[in-house]
């Protein structure tokens, strides 16, 4: 088996550690395989990818779609190191309004499988970083969604004490705000 899939403490996220194959050329893994991720319950037709670059101390996010563009998303590090975090909006949930982060890496190799219903964001740890992730529906503007990286409400603690945030991401909305978005 090409993946170790180990469930976190909040309903859906996923922890996926791929197999390494290194020697003296360098290294080889799989880093994505339908019938490996259905196996262990992640259900999901990827149909974008998205690769994002972005130097030490930028935070983006807290951002999802709303339906019917929800997003999953397969987020992984190629290169550099990222303190990822995944928010739970789906207001029926058992960890509604709860918040998980994990250090993603070129290193380690982690990937971090979100599902839809959930806030994604992201701090850059390191230089810089190149974040790859798939996604189950396509970008569609008119459902773009966010809300506040720094939410009081929700607490999360960031790395990085003031972290470079672009315009849009400064002035989200806190989720109480922001009104239900997920069921």
């Amino acid at each position: 088996m090409p993946f170790q899939f180990s469930n976190v403490s909040m309903d859906g996220l996923v922890i996926v550690e791929p197999r390494v194959f290194p020697d003296e050329r360098g290294v080889f893994l799989e880093t994505y395989k339908k019938s490996e991720f259905s196996a262990n319950g992640i259900l999901v037709d990827f149909i974008q990818d998205n690769h994002s670059l972005s130097i030490r101390g930028v935070l983006r996010g807290l951002h999802f779609q709303r339906p019917p563009h929800a997003q999953a998303k397969l987020v992984r590090v190629v290169e550099g190191k990222v303190w990822d975090v995944a928010v739970d909006l789906r207001a029926s949930s058992p960890t509604y309004k709860k918040w998980y982060g994990v250090e993603l890496s070129g290193e380690n190799k982690k990937m971090l499988f979100i599902p839809a219903g959930f806030a994604h964001g992201f701090v850059t740890l390191s230089d810089s970083a190149h974040l790859l992730y798939k996604c189950s529906s396509e970008y569609a503007p008119q459902h773009d969604g966010g809300i506040f990286w720094n939410d009081p409400e929700i607490g999360i603690p960031w790395p990085e004490e003031k972290p470079l945030v672009s315009p849009k991401d400064e002035v989200l909305p806190l989720l109480s705000q922001a009104g239900q978005i997920f069921l």
